[in-house]
């Protein structure tokens, strides 16, 4: 509880001085953090995959929308899914073409940007099995296509990955890799790298065993196969494997840390972003929580779920990995974004790794080892006391340690984080992170979860609500190399989508009410917004027209976990509905509306 009082305080102190702390150049003497030079666009008129670039930094140089005239940006053009479920992918931008993957049913639509209002060029159905929609956790989403050479790759709920060439519309290829009845599907963004597509699973709450697959892009036949659980063959761990931390470092930890064969529908799915450092040639991403939630169920530190594995692209090997949460207490995916950086840290340069938690932890690692380099507090947490950067190990407070039977009242953060899937931006020109994320708490209750496949597996009875200070959530800036806030920008419900930020000294977001705004990179002041027709959860994207003008680019409609109350037609008086999201969002439908539309914005 200390340690909770003590970030409050903090937090508290940080807002009454953050004008003075905004700054373009750190005040005392310290090396900016940089994007490592594969992240800088010499031609930044595209935007051809979700994160940008595979950095991951969502940064774009483009500039002639700025913080002097963004004040006049308005409306070029919009454009309707026929979808009104949550939207939480990007615009896509290539050559004169914009790309969008709508939620379930996973239309994607080619808008030709050459021609006045961007008429559609070509639209491509999938048509997915519907029962995938029974199955899916957190509503129907699909988090976007990415673009390489020619060709447009994206997955369907119903956990096949496809290829379409990116000028016609024409399916190149489609592959099935998971199955419905089992809990499968797939809502991530793939990631093309070198002649590969590296694509993963979802289905956490379903008992599915995570894993990641990388694809020959030609063809769509699987390369290599790595499993999230189980013995190391399974999970491509071999002679090359070398974790910073000793724990870390034993064989087929991956059976050993879990009950007999409980590893088997133990989860650790992979739904995030996907990162790649070229120089290093090693792919990062995250692993999801194990299952069930129930903790009681799976004594042990259940790896390798809630960890980041560095991979070896084109086999699959992992060359490290370092688990956030070992033995997962809350629900804590440790999916969330790895923003590759460049740092001097104590006087030495370290190529960085940089990923906001679900437990309200930045960390900074060292991405060529997997070392702990800081693990500082976001967001006020009472239910550890941050990591011990000696062993890498998280310290649990035990007094919030979900016993069954009980009910463990005022865990914060809650189930689905400080922060969710969102992801931040990072800002070559400021050196500063741009975090999306929630302020919720919660009420926990173990229960006992039996496994049956294809339906729910649990094991918890959660209701959430808002914490400290009554807002739901927040926008903020912050400094990787001191481990403190900069600005932050309080919103009345959770910031469920992706920020987006660019040299012309913006950040862009939305929230759930509808509004899209432009912020001061600086000093977080809201410059502009607008109101489109339903909530954001969505991430925005710029790029330069075929006209040579800048635009930003957003898709609206409600929906994800915290607006499936919406999105799902929940009703409001179910507090456990939507895995208890319901009791900190009931008013959600008072605020917005269902919607799929797609925003385009420019200066006059």
């Amino acid at each position: 509880m200390r340690s909770f009082l003590l970030q409050c305080c903090f937090l508290a102190a940080v807002l009454i001085l953050s004008p003075s702390m905004s700054r373009s150049q750190p005040q005392d003497g310290r090396t900016r953090p940089a994007a490592p030079a594969f992240a800088v666009s010499r031609d930044d008129a595209d935007w051809p995959i979700p994160a940008k670039n595979t950095a991951g930094t969502r940064y774009s140089e483009l500039s002639e929308i700025n913080t002097q005239n963004v004040k006049q940006l308005q409306v070029s053009f919009t454009f309707s899914t026929g979808v009104n479920k949550g939207h939480e992918g990007p615009p896509l931008v290539v050559g004169g073409l914009m790309f969008i993957v709508s939620p379930y049913p996973n239309i994607v639509y080619a808008l030709d940007l050459t021609r006045p209002g961007a008429p559609l060029k070509w639209q491509y159905n999938p048509e997915p099995d519907a029962s995938a929609q029974g199955v899916a956790c957190c509503d129907v989403v699909n988090r976007g296509p990415t673009y390489s050479d020619g060709r447009l790759f994206f997955t369907t709920l119903d956990a096949h990955v496809v290829a379409l060439d990116a000028g016609t519309g024409r399916e190149i290829w489609n592959v099935k890799l998971g199955e419905i009845n089992r809990g499968e599907t797939m809502t991530m963004a793939p990631l093309v790298v070198k002649d590969k597509v590296i694509a993963g699973i979802s289905g956490g709450e379903y008992g599915v065993r995570g894993w990641i697959q990388a694809l020959d892009a030609a063809d769509g036949k699987t390369v290599w196969k790595a499993y999230s659980t189980g013995p190391d063959r399974d999970v491509k761990i071999g002679s090359d494997f070398k974790p910073f931390y000793e724990e870390d470092r034993g064989k087929d930890l991956g059976v050993s840390t879990w009950p007999p064969n409980a590893w088997e529908i133990g989860g650790g799915t992979v739904w995030g972003f996907a990162s790649y450092d070229p120089d290093l040639d090693l792919i990062f991403y995250g692993t999801a929580n194990p299952g069930p939630w129930n903790p009681n169920q799976r004594p042990g530190d259940n790896k390798w779920t809630n960890t980041v594995f560095a991979r070896d692209p084109d086999t699959g090997e992992a060359r490290w990995a370092y688990q956030w949460n070992p033995h997962d207490l809350h629900d804590w995916d440790g999916i969330n974004e790895n923003i590759l950086v460049d740092v001097e840290w104590r006087g030495k340069p370290r190529k960085a790794l940089v990923h906001p938690d679900r437990n309200g932890l930045v960390y900074l690692l060292d991405r060529t080892t997997g070392e702990v380099l800081s693990a500082s507090f976001y967001h006020p947490v009472n239910t550890h006391g941050g990591v011990d950067l000696k062993t890498g190990r998280i310290r649990i407070n035990e007094e919030k340690y979900p016993h069954d039977g009980k009910v463990i009242r005022n865990v914060c953060p809650t189930a689905p984080g400080a922060k969710d899937w969102s992801p931040s931006s990072f800002s070559h020109q400021t050196g500063l992170l741009y975090i999306p994320h929630n302020n919720l708490c919660m009420d926990w209750e173990s229960t006992e979860a039996n496994y049956i496949a294809g339906t729910p597996y649990v094991g918890a009875e959660v209701r959430m609500y808002a914490g400290p200070g009554g807002h739901r959530g927040e926008l903020s800036a912050w400094d990787i190399l001191a481990g403190k806030e900069v600005w932050t920008i309080k919103e009345r419900f959770p910031v469920w989508g992706g920020t987006m930020t660019t040299a012309g000294g913006l950040v862009f977001y939305g929230n759930m009410e509808g509004w899209f705004k432009a912020v001061d990179a600086k000093t977080g002041a809201v410059l502009w917004q607008f109101k489109t027709s339903s909530g954001i959860i969505g991430q925005p994207t710029t790029y330069r027209g075929p006209d040579g003008k800048q635009y930003v680019a957003v898709l609206s409609g409600v929906g994800g976990w915290a607006g499936s109350i919406v999105s799902g037609d929940l009703d409001p008086r179910d507090s456990t509905a939507a895995l208890g999201f319901v009791n900190a969002m009931a008013d959600l439908k008072e605020a917005t509306t269902k919607g799929g539309s797609l925003y385009v914005f420019a200066l006059p």
